[in-house]
């Protein structure tokens, strides 16, 4: 384990600014305002606008991008901010859709990352199933990345996964974790009877497998369709006795761990 900090600001719904290794990595960007945001073939209704701006936000070094394909994780605004970033880590899919300074990766395949101090940051790309097993067709390709570094916290930053599964691989392949970023909130859509990323027990299930320090939960809070709020992450975190590893930000709210 290591004692190099990390800061995690939470900008709103899936978004929020890391700061590791002297490097500022933004996940998922979500600027539009509130109200509908057309996502494929369907709209997703975004209730909270960002507690902070792409300007507010500033210079960033890289953006983690689990998928481009669903609004509340690429809204119309995050879209038009992504050419004003040096690199861009996403699926391959999503690469080649969006071009630009986009770099695909499949899982369990890695970038590298240069760093103030000279050293890297090595951005692992690792699996998400965004849905129930037998998803990927319909829900499309989706990852998860861990930040690996000399002297810095391995980090996992989860993307919409809803597979306690999937959080096992990671936790075997590439802990032990420190500090991790998770996805929750518990999405559903109506087209399907099922969660789409996980629930606040799976969240506070996940913290117990990956032996992390601290959980971030992001992406629980924002729209309309996320179904499991801040306040059910802290019961689940209290039933399973790991309130100490729970750190519950309020949009635009930062903490250094």
């Amino acid at each position: 384990m290591t004692t190099s900090p990390v800061t995690v600001q939470l900008i709103g719904g899936p978004t929020a600014l890391i700061e590791i290794g002297g490097m500022r990595i933004l996940t998922d960007p979500t600027f539009s305002p509130p109200g509908p945001q057309p996502s494929g073939a369907s709209t997703l209704t975004k209730l909270v606008g960002p507690a902070r701006t792409a300007d507010d936000v500033g210079v960033v070094d890289a953006v983690l991008l689990s998928h481009d394909q669903h609004a509340d994780n690429l809204d119309e605004a995050g879209r038009a901010y992504l050419p004003s970033v040096p690199v861009v880590v996403t699926t391959q899919a999503a690469a080649e859709r969006l071009g630009g300074t986009a770099v695909g990766l499949g899982p369990w395949t890695h970038t590298e990352l240069s760093r103030p101090d000279g050293g890297v940051l090595r951005v692992v790309a690792v699996p998400a199933i965004h849905g129930p097993d037998g998803m990927e067709a319909s829900s499309g390709p989706v990852i998860g990345f861990v930040l690996h570094g000399d002297g810095l916290p391995t980090t996992y930053v989860s993307g919409d996964n809803a597979s306690l599964r999937v959080v096992e691989e990671v936790a075997h392949h590439l802990g032990p974790v420190e500090i991790a970023v998770l996805f929750g909130g518990g999405a559903r859509v109506a087209r399907l009877d099922a969660y789409l990323t996980l629930t606040s027990p799976q969240v506070a299930r996940a913290a117990g497998i990956l032996g992390t320090r601290a959980v971030v939960p992001v992406h629980s809070e924002g729209w309309a369709h996320f179904t499991q709020s801040q306040a059910s992450l802290a019961a689940a975190f209290e039933s399973e006795g790991l309130s100490d590893r729970l750190v519950l930000l309020a949009p635009g709210e930062s903490r250094t761990l």
